[in-house]
């Protein structure tokens, strides 16, 4: 299954007092809670339009996808110490193929977004799951997701096809990202050596459940929150820096409106729980296959996620994942341009 290997550190993992984690933590809300209640009263003139809106696009980013993440370092918690040892193993099937098609259905049972998700997968690493079959639930999961499903339907319903689309391409895409990574010889170069290293910490952890629940839930935050900070400037700077308008003007060709689709949609970084409702409002200038593309990379490959996926997973593979999904939903949305 080429699990995570948990050698010896590279890099010792410093460990955080759960008193200065939490002091931490309280002073970053505090912060933000301020900045959006006392930001229009302290700026009301001095500070430029485009800086207030990408401000209240990183924030809007930043507070909508922080309780998924929460949410998903729970679940990486349960499964990493309350779980028993061979519990992902035993519960998947041994076919490399049967394992990948079940790990592609696991997000029906998991109503998180792309955000939530990348905490629980590296929980399910550091219990023994390889990286390719971990690939395989990431991608999948933003889509096949029950709220997903519900807020596609309410959006566009079963005119166009566009949800049965979301649903098919979202999971061969990820069979076939798990499918490709899955025959690299040594999956461990996949990973960063910071997520090797704390793989290797994990499975030393000393300390009842407790004690190490509230250790790795520290641990978890710490890696993901400055990516998910990071990720929501990104994606705040972007909507406020591209011109839409030049979307917009290249709705109507085919295959230009979907590259259009595909570059807002890594940009925009919306949760995939609601993305549905901001692409119906392009629906009268872009063309289905467009749309379809879009609900595709958005919940994938956008700025946020490829942040957040960065604190487990290498540069060079993050590229590779981006092209095999850019590539992907191109084709399947010019495929409903064409044949549709």
């Amino acid at each position: 299954m080429n699990a995570v290997v948990t050698a010896p550190p590279r890099h010792p993992v410093r460990r955080v007092s759960a008193p200065a984690a939490a002091g931490i933590g309280a002073a970053i809300v505090a912060i933000l809670v301020a900045i959006d209640v006392f930001a229009p009263a302290l700026f009301p003139a001095a500070l430029p339009t485009r800086a207030q809106d990408g401000l209240t696009l990183t924030l809007s980013v930043l507070i909508e996808a922080l309780p998924w993440v929460i949410l998903g370092v729970v679940l990486s918690i349960v499964v990493q110490v309350w779980l028993p040892s061979d519990a992902v193993q035993r519960w998947l099937p041994r076919n490399a193929w049967g394992r990948r098609a079940v790990l592609s259905a696991l997000g029906m049972f998991i109503p998180v977004c792309e955000c939530g998700n990348v905490p629980f997968a590296r929980g399910l690493m550091m219990r023994g799951l390889g990286p390719s079959d971990a690939l395989t639930f990431l991608i999948a999961a933003p889509i096949v997701n029950p709220i997903v499903i519900l807020t596609t339907h309410a959006a566009f319903g079963w005119d166009g096809g566009i949800l049965v689309a979301r649903l098919v391409g979202g999971y061969l895409i990820a069979n076939l990202i798990g499918w490709i990574y899955s025959r690299r010889a040594d999956q461990q170069d996949m990973l960063t050596d910071r997520f090797v290293a704390t793989c290797a910490h994990v499975a030393h952890e000393p300390g009842t459940p407790v004690r190490r629940s509230l250790t790795q839930f520290l641990i978890e935050l710490r890696a993901v929150m400055p990516a998910l900070v990071i990720g929501s400037a990104l994606a705040g700077a972007v909507q406020v820096l591209v011109p839409r308008d030049v979307l917009v003007a290249i709705g109507s060709n085919p295959l230009l409106s979907i590259v259009a689709m595909v570059a807002l949609a890594m940009t925009v970084a919306i949760c995939s729980n609601v993305d549905a409702f901001f692409a119906l409002s392009f629906a009268a200038t872009f063309s289905s296959g467009a749309i379809i593309a879009f609900l595709l990379v958005g919940p994938l490959v956008d700025v946020k996620m490829l942040a957040l996926l960065r604190t487990t997973f290498t540069g060079r593979t993050l590229a590779g994942i981006v092209g095999v999904v850019v590539l992907a939903a191109c084709a399947i949305g010019l495929g409903v341009n064409v044949f549709g």
